[in-house]
């Protein structure tokens, strides 16, 4: 009777141990790189009962979502925010004088020029450019191949100088399913002169395209260039 009290006994210490070492380490503590990782990787099977979805489909949202980028880059300027913003408001089509080597010429197709909703066409030189390549072109030179893009304009914000424009046919749709350009001009603090923001919002077809850095590279060039040009009217 002894020997069988005693193993009863042991049994139930076994019993009172189990969910002390097992349970509360996993649950209660998540500091450890390794049950982070455990977490993430019992995440998906969880996303997948409860949407309903095959594993296969969220995969590919993933790789979806992905594909989505921002760029963007401030340029210093002596010309003053609403010069520029005028610029590109009231007389894109001017735009090719001061910057012959990216700007072809500007179209108004549709609408106003400066008014949400209207429609504008673009001829410009994009390639993929080194840094460098570009920094030593002559005035006389392109900057790249010849293409062509029609953006309807979504926002225009005279108090804020600002213009957001959407590209909505043209060479870049065959990279990018959305492209959204936005700039804005902000009178520089404290002196004389003026900040341009680029901002692109973009979304690539596929992982094999490229981020449009070349691009942005283009806006920024092209801004110096509009400046110098805003600064010989005068």
């Amino acid at each position: 009777m002894a020997e069988a009290a005693t193993e009863i006994a042991k049994k139930m210490e076994e019993k009172e141990e189990t969910p002390v070492t097992v349970a509360p380490t996993k649950t209660a503590e998540a500091t450890s790189a390794e049950e982070g990782e455990t977490k993430v990787t019992a995440a998906p099977p969880e996303k997948v009962d409860a949407t309903n979805k095959p594993a296969e489909e969220e995969v590919k949202t993933t790789e979806t979502s992905s594909l989505l980028g921002k760029l963007e880059a401030y340029v210093e300027i002596k010309a003053s925010a609403e010069q520029f913003h005028n610029m590109f408001t009231a007389r894109p089509h001017h735009v090719s004088k001061a910057s012959p080597g990216y700007i072809q010429g500007c179209e108004l197709h549709e609408g106003d020029w400066g008014k949400p909703g209207s429609i504008i066409f673009w001829n410009y030189f994009h390639g993929k450019l080194t840094l460098l390549y570009i920094f030593f072109l002559r005035d006389d030179e392109s900057n790249g191949e010849a293409k062509v893009a029609r953006e309807r304009i979504e926002a225009v914000d005279p108090e804020k100088n600002l213009i957001t424009l959407r590209v909505i046919e043209g060479d870049l749709m065959k990279e990018y399913k959305s492209f959204l350009a936005t700039l804005q001009v902000t009178p520089k603090h404290g002196g004389t002169g003026s900040i341009v923001h680029w901002h692109l919002e973009y979304e690539k077809i596929g992982e094999e395209v490229a981020h449009p850095e070349t691009l942005l590279q283009l806006c920024v060039e092209m801004s110096k260039e509009i400046d110098e040009h805003l600064l010989s009217e005068e």
